[in-house]
């Protein structure tokens, strides 16, 4: 995990997700134009350009070892190898016939670009007969958050996400898995989010969660 970075740093790297096409000259001058509208950040500027240079090259890193993107997996013994060597992992147990199932994978699709110091993976159901009886899995969505092999939270369809019971947006996930720890720091904006709930239809859903056996 990385040191904490200066706000302004973090500010700027955070508008951008960690991908092939950041331009790091981009985020510097970014930088730069944020301390001149700021005297009060004109100091200590070398060191921010360090760090930003700094986290920019860890992003880049992580996105070799399939951080910044939100990853399907076919086989569970892969996913169980995942979650026990990577720090922060989260995991979408999902079927693909299921709406809210695609809606949840849309908004981890988000947090992926985003957060690249945290895994984002997902499995079909039918891929891990194991690990649905194993971890007890009944309602989907359900996305389990871990830290060091350790489950440390879980979300059963919307529960507990927002403030709506039939729609999420990727902030509010977002600070469900703050609250967890398996995301470092807020870095949704409204420009990213956009507040587009999607309201269930439940003649489609047969209800708010998808039971599933």
């Amino acid at each position: 995990m990385s040191a904490r970075l200066d706000p302004s740093v973090a500010t700027v790297f955070d508008r951008h997700p960690a991908n092939d096409s950041d331009d790091e000259d981009a985020l510097i001058a970014e930088l730069e134009q944020e301390e001149d509208e700021n005297d009060a950040l004109a100091s200590h500027r070398e060191k921010r350009l360090e760090q930003l240079h700094a986290e920019f090259s860890r992003a880049k890193m992580m996105k070799t070892s399939s951080h910044g993107s939100h990853q399907e997996i076919k086989d569970e013994k892969q996913l169980m190898d995942i979650t026990t060597s990577t720090k922060l992992c989260v995991v979408h147990f999902s079927h693909r016939e299921f709406h809210r199932c695609a809606v949840m994978d849309e908004k981890l699709r988000v947090l992926a670009e985003k957060h690249f110091d945290t895994r984002f993976v997902s499995i079909n159901v039918d891929n891990a007969p194991f690990l649905v009886v194993k971890l007890g899995i009944k309602v989907l969505p359900c996305v389990i958050a871990f830290k060091d092999g350790v489950s440390v939270d879980r979300i059963v369809g919307f529960e507990g996400v927002g403030y709506k019971p039939d729609s999420i947006t990727a902030s509010e996930l977002e600070a469900r898995l703050l609250s967890s720890g398996v995301v470092v720091r807020a870095k949704m904006t409204e420009t990213d989010d956009r507040r587009r709930a999607k309201v269930v239809d439940r003649d489609e859903e047969g209800g708010l969660d998808d039971d599933w056996d």
